[in-house]
């Protein structure tokens, strides 16, 4: 699943990918897009409250992709 927030700001971005991860499938990977440096602090946040693993990639200067992936279970 795809979440392009490019464009938006807080909380916009952190709602959207919260809104993805609640839909998700089990072994379903979401990536969001962003241009927006504070969802790099607050969606890894709701994601390991929602029990999500977290990625972050730069894509190009000033944008990034956060991938989020269930985390397993220890």
């Amino acid at each position: 699943m795809r979440v392009d927030v490019r464009g938006e700001i807080c909380p916009y971005p952190m709602l959207k990918a919260v809104e993805a991860m609640k839909k998700a499938k089990p072994s379903e990977v979401i990536e969001v897009l962003t241009d927006h440096a504070p969802a790099l602090e607050t969606i890894p946040t709701q994601a390991s409250r929602l029990g999500f693993s977290v990625k972050i990639g730069e894509t190009k200067g000033g944008e990034w992709r956060i991938t989020l992936s269930r985390a397993s279970p220890s």
